[in-house]
């Protein structure tokens, strides 16, 4: 299969997997909202926070052992494949059981990240906690099985297991909630469908490469077992980082304002990822094919290919960007109630990293198809300790939840100046002013739309409700897309993508 048939293919399933889980998502946490606690909300959205910062110490192992992997894969080499996979399953047993460890020492530490938990006590807080922690650890388990399917740009077939999976949990939640109000029971029932989810994935991926099976692998040369580690140790330092810039704010916001307003926060923040999560199908699906095309592609090939997903990100990510900025608040009011809106301030914040994020993801997912690891390596523990001072700093003024965006923002564009430098020397053999100069251009743009938006918007949505929501949601649809259009409609990379769109449609209906 090619990588554009491949591509279209995991785009495809992403997105109807990602449309049934989000509704189902939506559903449960108004559900959610009206039989149990606000408190219990921010608990939640605290742990799973907190989990995240425990993956940690996977410290990027996966990560260099997909990139190992695309070039066995590509030239068919199953001795290979089944020596790397035999690495990859030794370390993530080795993971699991740190993770473990840490996660229990964390354990006397929780009452200082849980601020006003009202209506919940200490022992309760522990028995929560060793819930979510079961689900992460299990998980190693399993993970690791999946980077072969993705360096075979089969990731349709992870993206359906996981729907499927979610869909299912969320039903039974929604009754659990409903008939029980009990939160132990909320969690239970992920853990018991999350773990058969496991135990099936794991015996359909042993059928599916039997070969892993077998016996007789033979183990990494010391240079492929240090290429492994020399990637890993310099993913280290992103791993690191990007924990302290990325994982860290939900925890700020529960120890120094209170566990409530991470629920609050966490609503906003489940619209912008079901959004964001809708886009980045479509870039992380290409990651894998990025891999198979620096595998056997000129520089030259790479990057015009780099260009398109390039423009092709700032087109879907300035139009989500647009429309949150003017429609996310109003979402909320209908879906929650006023109750659990946030101060708009903090809300621009938040969407002006949500849009710098994406105007570096395909610049990021490049890097890791390529393999670039080192050269940026300290990078990311810069970023992270401008992000913890500056927000801790900031969350004890007057600025408070603002404050804390304030130095998500800062340390996010640490990266938006200096990456493109760094890969586009090491990838291209280029300097960046070309891509520092579309940064501009498409940046400009984008503000024009806005302004124009925001000022139809104080026409339009007068009073807030479903019918004046639709309506500004099919104009922006219209101005940004049309603006866009008349703008770079004659670039080479609209062309590109344009012929793609337009060969796809005619070879379905021949």
């Amino acid at each position: 299969m090619g990588r554009v048939k491949s591509a279209t293919k995991n785009i495809a399933f992403g997105y109807v997997g990602q449309l049934g889980t989000a509704l189902m998502s939506f559903i449960l946490r108004k559900i959610f909202i009206i039989y149990l606690s606000e408190t219990l909300l921010g608990i939640n959205s605290l742990y799973s926070n907190v989990l995240s910062i425990l993956n940690m110490a996977e410290l990027g192992i996966g990560t260099a052992l997909n990139y190992s992997l695309y070039g066995p894969v590509a030239r068919g080499d199953k001795e290979k494949i089944k020596s790397y996979m035999q690495f990859y399953r030794k370390a993530y047993h080795v993971i699991a059981l740190v993770v473990a460890i840490i996660g229990l020492c964390l354990i006397p530490f929780l009452k200082y990240f849980v601020k006003n938990p009202e209506g919940v006590t200490e022992k309760e807080l522990i028995l929560f906690y060793l819930i979510f922690l079961f689900n992460t650890v299990s998980s190693y388990f399993v993970a690791y099985k999946y980077s072969l399917i993705n360096a075979e740009q089969k990731n349709y077939i992870q993206t359906n297991i996981i729907t499927i999976t979610k869909i299912i949990t969320v039903f039974f939640q929604i009754i659990v909630v409903v008939v029980t109000k009990d939160f132990y029971l909320f969690l239970f029932t992920d853990a018991i469908i999350q773990l058969i989810q496991k135990i099936f994935v794991s015996r359909f991926l042993d059928n599916m490469y039997p070969y892993l099976r077998e016996k007789n692998v033979q183990k990494l040369s010391k240079e492929e077992n240090n290429a492994v580690w020399d990637k890993t140790k310099a993913l280290v330092f992103h791993k690191v980082g990007d924990v302290a810039r990325l994982q860290t704010d939900a925890i700020i916001i529960s120890s120094f304002i209170e566990v409530a307003m991470t629920g609050v926060v966490d609503n906003y923040n489940m619209v912008i990822s079901t959004v964001s999560n809708f886009v980045n199908i479509i870039f992380n699906s290409v990651i894998s094919s990025f891999g198979n095309l620096i595998a056997t592609e000129s520089k030259e090939k790479q990057y015009s290919m780099f260009k398109v997903y390039r423009f092709f990100a700032s087109w879907v990510y300035g139009f989500s960007c647009v429309g949150f900025m003017i429609l996310l608040t109003p979402l909320v009011q209908i879906w929650l109630g006023e109750a659990w809106i946030l101060a708009p301030a903090s809300v621009y914040c938040i969407l002006t990293d949500y849009y710098f994020k994406g105007d570096r993801i395909v610049l990021s997912n490049y890097k890791t198809a390529a393999g670039v690891f080192e050269p940026d390596k300290y990078l990311a523990l810069i970023q992270g300790a401008v992000n913890l001072i500056i927000s801790i700093w900031l969350v004890q003024t007057p600025l408070g939840l603002t404050g804390i965006y304030i130095g998500t923002i800062v340390s996010g564009l640490i990266a938006n100046i200096t990456k493109p430098f760094i890969i586009y020397r090491a990838c291209f053999d280029m300097g960046a002013g070309s891509y520092f100069a579309d940064t501009f251009k498409y940046l400009c743009s984008l503000v024009a739309v806005l302004f124009t938006c925001s000022y139809i918007s104080k026409f339009v949505m007068v009073n807030v409700n479903i019918f004046t929501f639709v309506a500004m949601a099919v104009i922006i649809t219209v101005v940004f897309n049309g603006t866009y259009f008349l703008i770079y409609g004659r670039t080479e990379e609209f062309r590109y993508l344009f012929y793609k769109v337009r060969e796809k449609i005619f070879s379905r209906k021949n």
